[in-house]
């Protein structure tokens, strides 16, 4: 079963999202999604000063099955995108919740992510899928 941390929120399309002190979020893949794609080849993540919308895809995560969008669980300009993962796209693997994360955002004025779930909703989730 994959780990699923209790501080962070989660979105049915598998990113995670963690508040950060200053007042902006993290954003990453779940381990059940890098689980899911496997060893990963290459990593795309976007560019500072990016404006998002809610939804809108900020990343790509290939691996030696498949591509994937990642998207975005809430509108807001990107602070960074993880550049060490264009060179080290394994760090997604080894650490999901870590060294792995893909962007950090500025959430728009007023934003306020949709359908994000719990830990434990999360976890509900993954095992109806399964």
């Amino acid at each position: 079963m994959s780990q699923v941390p209790p501080d962070l929120k989660y979105t049915r399309t598998h990113e995670w999202i963690r508040s950060l002190p200053d007042g902006s979020v993290e954003i990453g893949i779940t381990e059940h999604a890098q689980e899911a794609l496997g060893e990963l080849v290459f990593v795309e993540v976007p560019a500072a000063g990016r404006a998002l919308a809610a939804g809108d895809a900020f990343a790509v995560v290939e691996s030696v099955k498949a591509a994937s969008d990642v998207y975005a669980p809430m509108a807001g300009e990107v602070l960074a995108g993880n550049a060490e993962l264009t060179t080290q796209p394994e760090k997604v693997n080894a650490e999901p919740y870590g060294a792995g994360w893909l962007m950090r955002l500025r959430p728009a004025a007023g934003a306020q992510p949709e359908g994000l779930l719990s830990a434990a909703d999360y976890q509900r989730f993954l095992e109806s899928e399964g």
